[in-house]
């Protein structure tokens, strides 16, 4: 008789559920308690002639053991599901938890990178940290230029007697489409987010730092008019399909035909204001076809393969989509102004 009641026990311990502390609780009253199913079996265990008790005490320990095993798995699950359920978490401050945003230039920088990633343009980084080699020498910047002069970059270490050894902070990220164009043979695509730095003067519409974002498409028979199309087209997915665009001669070391590139202000829509100063048009870019002299040095043949650059200022183009009138907010960490970008972007 006993061992039928210790093996109806044991059935019922192996299908025990749970689905709060309380029933947990109500399980082990029910069996371990004093009161509890365990305790009567012990009571009756006494009556049990002795040549069955080790066989009855052996079964009557497991069922302990299982009881025991099975109450405290269920009083795991029950604390992990009150956990996840409630989302109770007693480390969390009782202060409400304000969300942020990305930066307003992180907003821009990512529609930017976006647009021309739809156009076939991957993405290519390097050193903020470069050498006169990869910024200056090998974009056909001349000895003498006025661009290695103090007055514009900031040199970390220099050796006047050979140029190609100065270490400096890159004034342009042109410098990463440099090492690309070391490592990769044509056809090449890519645009070039970076940081960037000059020595000027810190003002509303200068800083020692800002960011860019340069392209570079290289291939056989690429023409100007590639390169007219593909800026039309980001303009137009950036600031609007209204938005026309203007390019005036320009010039660069490293492109021949160089450009600048305008677009019809967006916030008068070309009729002219304060902002565009009254002409109607704002600068946004320059652009031009790779110079020869750049593919050679770079080790590209300029008899097979022609390309074009252009390169673009982050905050110039998060001033004119958001009207943003002090550069130096950007790097200013003002809450305030940050705050004013929460539906911008996440």
């Amino acid at each position: 008789m006993i061992l039928e009641k210790i093996e109806q026990l044991l059935q019922e311990a192996k299908n025990m559920t749970a689905e709060n502390a309380e029933q947990v609780e109500e399980l082990r009253l029910k069996y371990l308690s004093k009161k509890g199913a365990l305790n009567d079996l012990m009571t009756e265990f006494r009556d049990v002639p002795p040549e069955q008790k080790k066989e009855v005490g052996i079964k009557i320990n497991e069922l302990k053991q299982l009881v025991s095993a099975r109450i405290n798995e269920l009083k795991a699950q029950c604390e992990t599901k009150d956990n996840t359920d409630e989302g109770i978490d007693l480390t969390r401050t009782a202060y409400p938890t304000k969300l942020g945003t990305r930066h307003p230039l992180t907003i821009v920088r990512n529609e930017i990178i976006n647009i021309f990633g739809r156009m076939g343009f991957s993405l290519a980084e390097g050193p903020e940290v470069e050498d006169d080699l990869h910024v200056f020498t090998k974009l056909n910047f001349a000895a003498d230029h006025p661009a290695r002069d103090m007055q514009d970059t900031f040199f970390v270490e220099t050796n006047n007697t050979d140029v190609t050894k100065n270490i400096l902070l890159r004034t342009h990220t042109s410098s990463v489409q440099v090492h690309v164009m070391e490592t990769m043979q044509p056809p090449i695509r890519v645009i070039c987010p970076g940081r960037v730095y000059r020595n000027e003067a810190i003002s509303a519409r200068a800083h020692c730092f800002f960011h860019q974002i340069e392209g570079l498409y290289i291939d056989k028979n690429v023409s100007f008019t590639d390169l007219k199309q593909v800026l039309l087209t980001f303009a137009r997915e950036m600031f609007g399909n209204d938005t026309k665009i203007r390019l005036r001669p320009s010039y660069f070391p490293f492109t021949e035909p160089s450009a600048e590139m305008d677009i019809s202000c967006n916030i008068c829509g070309g009729k002219g204001c304060a902002f565009c100063k009254h002409t109607g048009w704002v600068e946004i870019l320059g652009c031009g076809m790779v110079d020869p002299n750049v593919l050679d040095a770079c080790g590209i043949d300029s008899k097979t393969y022609t390309g074009y650059a252009f390169g673009l200022g982050v905050e110039r183009i998060t001033n004119l989509k958001y009207q943003v009138s002090d550069l130096r907010l950007f790097s200013e960490n003002d809450i305030r102004f940050l705050e004013e970008f929460n539906a911008a972007g996440v």
